[in-house]
């Protein structure tokens, strides 16, 4: 027996029997919210490194290429939080929070940039440094595009360059809020 049904945030989901005592399992429809969490968990290893997230986390080389893994046989295995955390503490970007966050239509706010080098200049150096940024994933598009689609490297080209515009939009924000007051 197989039964549609929604949950809170209105996404679809299925129940299926496991077994003859007819214990169920939950699969979401949307599965493209796993492979969308690998993906920023990759993003995030990649920011850190892979030698030292296995430093960070005592997890093995092979262990966080599994956490990300679109191999079949990995679907089910996610980086565990407190993993993610540790992480999230050396990468440039918190990858993985705000790929969470976003699923939720929750919007981050940074307010420290944990001693990372903020640009001076207020709101004119933002707004130089945003038409820079916005000029370069324009031309990233631009090249994934000629050839009428755009390939896994091209893609993750294009989402390095997006969170990269995200994150001088973020200075701009917090610009912003310091001269409001």
């Amino acid at each position: 027996m197989t039964f549609l049904a929604r949950n809170g945030s209105g996404k679809r989901i299925a129940a299926f029997p496991m077994d003859d005592v007819g214990q169920t399992k939950r699969v979401t429809v949307m599965a493209g919210i796993g492979s969308y969490l690998k993906k920023h968990t990759e993003s995030l290893v990649k920011d850190v490194g892979v030698e030292r997230a296995s430093v960070l986390t005592g997890k093995s080389k092979a262990t966080l290429g599994r956490y990300y893994s679109d191999n079949e046989e990995h679907t089910d295995r996610f980086m565990p939080i407190d993993a993610v955390g540790l992480l999230e503490q050396s990468a440039s970007y918190p990858h993985v929070t705000a790929a969470l966050a976003e699923l939720q239509n929750i919007s981050l706010n940074f307010e420290e940039r944990r001693g990372q080098n903020t640009r001076s200049g207020g709101i004119n150096s933002d707004v130089i440094a945003l038409s820079q940024r916005f000029a370069m994933l324009m031309s990233e598009y631009q090249i994934s595009i000629e050839d009428g689609k755009i390939t896994v490297n091209e893609a993750k080209r294009l989402l390095r360059e997006t969170t990269m515009l995200q994150q001088v939009l973020i200075d701009m924000k917090l610009h912003l809020e310091e001269e409001a007051g």
